[in-house]
């Protein structure tokens, strides 16, 4: 089963005027998508954001946002640098590569000696 983390690339604090409160301590977090399962660990070219502020504790969505914000969270989003979309296999990956592996050499040894009784 796979397990989806989202890692944090940025954290920006904003003196921005939220707009449920009008406070100004937002906080603006960018996340890269992994996918971990047994047999791999992949990293993906997807990045979220989220905009809170800390002292209502309401997600801002961008629909909520005044041309301040717009223009700070373009200014952040240029900063970003994902990590390079990978996948890494993991040692259970291989094991079972070589268990295939060993089993066909085994069957390919057996019928080239006409031992396999079928």
């Amino acid at each position: 089963m796979a397990t989806t983390q989202l890692h944090v690339l940025k954290d920006a604090d904003l003196s921005n005027n939220c707009p449920e409160c009008f406070n100004q301590e937002l906080k603006l977090s960018f996340y890269q998508k992994h996918l971990r399962t047994a047999f791999y660990h992949r990293i993906t070219n997807e990045v979220t954001h989220e905009l809170i502020c800390k002292k209502c504790a309401s997600t801002l969505y961008p629909v909520q946002w005044t041309e301040d914000i717009e223009r700070v969270f373009e200014y952040y989003q240029k900063m970003v640098h994902p990590e390079k979309a990978i996948i890494r296999f993991n040692w259970l990956f291989y094991g079972l590569i070589g268990l295939i592996l060993t089993i066909i050499v085994v069957l390919i040894f057996m019928i080239k000696n006409e031992t396999l009784i079928i």
